[in-house]
């Protein structure tokens, strides 16, 4: 059994900085993908970033240049290191982990319960 889970949401000032963690654990043969969605009220899910196992990364344009992916391979763990907060960034962020069971399985994804990330003064 695969378990995804979050931590290091909660209030910040607008300005601030927030880091996200996220582990994987479980029987885990591999990982690809390893990425950060949002959700905020109303609105559809997002991509916020993502990073593929050979580190390579990609960023939605609103949070190019303030926000930093990072993976530890090793560990299965994901961070998202939120600089210079903006009240938009405002949502449930969630983790999700493309995981491969067995060799030979396809890759599926797996997904956190999400944390709340509010910015406001």
């Amino acid at each position: 059994q695969v378990q995804v889970v979050e931590s290091g949401g909660g209030l910040v000032q607008p300005g601030g900085s927030l880091r996200l963690s996220c582990t994987a654990s479980g029987s885990i043969f591999s990982i690809n993908t390893m990425g950060w969605y949002r959700q905020a009220p109303g609105k559809q899910r997002e991509l916020v970033a993502s990073i593929l196992r050979s580190g390579l990364t990609n960023y939605a344009d609103s949070v190019k240049g303030r926000f930093t992916i990072s993976r530890d391979n090793a560990e299965n763990t994901v961070n998202l290191q939120m600089n210079t907060l903006k009240p938009e960034d405002t949502a449930v962020y969630y983790c999700n982990a493309g995981i491969r069971l067995r060799l030979f399985d396809n890759s599926r994804d797996y997904w956190g319960q999400g944390t709340q990330v509010t910015v406001s003064s």
